[in-house]
C-alpha cells in the first residue's frame, strides 16, 4: 500500500490552516462584543482595545483546544476562553484602585448593617446615610466601584447556561456531586437575595444578565440615563455580595477581591 506523499501532507496543512483562520475571522465579532461588555464595567484607563487583543488570544486557545465530540458548540466553548482570557489579564493587571476597593467594602458594610438594624432591604437614602454621604457623593461612588466586583461575584453568580454547561462536562473536580451541591446552594441563595431586592435593581440585572442587554439598551427599556442604570446595577451587585458574605462560605482571596 502506497503512502501519502509530501505533497499531501502539506496540502492537508494548509486546509487546516485555512479553516484556523477561517473559524478565528468569524468569532472576531464575538471577541468584541465580549470585551466591550466587560469594559462598561471597568474605569476608563482600561483600554478596550487591549481587552480584545486579550480576548482574541483566548479564541484561539478555544479554535486550538476544541474537541466537537464533546457535544457543545464552538461558540459556547470560545465566549468561555475568551471571557476567562480577559478577565485573567484583569486579575494579573490589579486595575482596582485601593480606593474603589475601600469604598466597595464600606457600602457592603453599610448595607448588612443596616439589615441588621431594620431587618429588611435597605432604601439608597439609607445607605447613603450610613456612610455620612449625600446622595450625589454615593452615586459618584456607586459609578466609582463599578468594576471593583468583575472577577468575583459577577464571574461565578451570573454564568451563562454555556459556561455552566462546560464546567459540567470537564474532567476535573468540578463535577463531584458535592461541588454540583454547592452550587445548587449557591444558586438558591442568590435568587433568595434578588429576589429581596427593589424591582428595579431586579428588572437592570435580568435585563443585563440574562437578556444581554447592554447598559444603552437596558437605559432605553427602564426610561432611566444610562448613568442611572449603571449605578443600580452597581448598587445591585453590591447588595448580592452583601447578602452572600453573611450565607456563604468565602477564602480570604474571595473576600479581599
Amino acid at each position: 500500500m502506497s503512502r501519502p506523499g509530501v505533497g499531501t501532507y502539506i496540502k492537508q496543512e494548509d486546509t487546516i490552516r485555512e479553516d484556523r483562520e477561517r473559524l478565528i475571522l468569524e468569532h472576531l465579532p464575538q471577541v468584541r462584543l465580549i470585551a466591550r461588555r466587560i469594559h462598561e464595567r471597568l474605569p476608563e484607563s482600561v483600554n478596550l482595545e487591549d481587552l480584545v487583543s486579550t480576548g482574541v488570544v483566548g479564541l484561539i486557545n478555544a479554535i486550538d483546544h476544541f474537541k466537537p465530540e464533546h457535544n457543545v458548540k464552538l461558540k459556547t466553548y470560545a465566549e468561555y476562553k475568551i471571557r476567562g482570557a480577559i478577565l485573567d489579564s484583569l486579575r494579573g493587571l490589579d486595575w482596582a484602585p485601593r480606593q474603589q476597593r475601600r469604598r466597595c467594602k464600606q457600602i457592603e458594610a453599610a448595607i448588612v448593617a443596616i439589615e441588621q438594624r431594620v431587618h429588611r432591604t435597605p432604601t439608597e437614602e439609607e445607605i447613603s446615610g450610613e456612610l455620612g454621604l449625600s446622595m450625589e457623593e454615593y452615586h459618584d461612588w456607586l459609578v466609582d466601584v463599578r468594576g471593583v466586583n468583575l472577577g468575583s461575584l459577577e464571574g461565578n453568580a451570573a454564568e451563562e447556561e454555556g459556561r455552566d454547561l462546560l464546567k459540567f462536562i470537564s474532567d476535573n473536580e468540578e463535577n463531584w456531586p458535592s461541588r454540583l451541591m454547592e452550587r445548587a446552594e449557591l444558586e438558591r441563595l442568590i435568587a433568595e437575595a434578588i429576589e429581596r431586592m427593589p424591582a428595579i435593581e431586579r428588572t437592570i440585572l435580568g435585563l443585563y444578565y440574562h437578556e444581554e442587554l447592554t447598559l444603552r439598551e437596558i437605559s432605553k427599556v427602564v426610561r432611566l440615563h444610562e448613568s442611572r442604570v449603571s449605578q443600580l446595577k452597581s448598587q445591585a451587585i453590591l447588595r448580592l455580595r452583601s447578602f452572600l458574605a453573611k450565607r456563604w462560605p468565602m477564602s480570604k482571596g474571595e473576600r479581599g477581591r
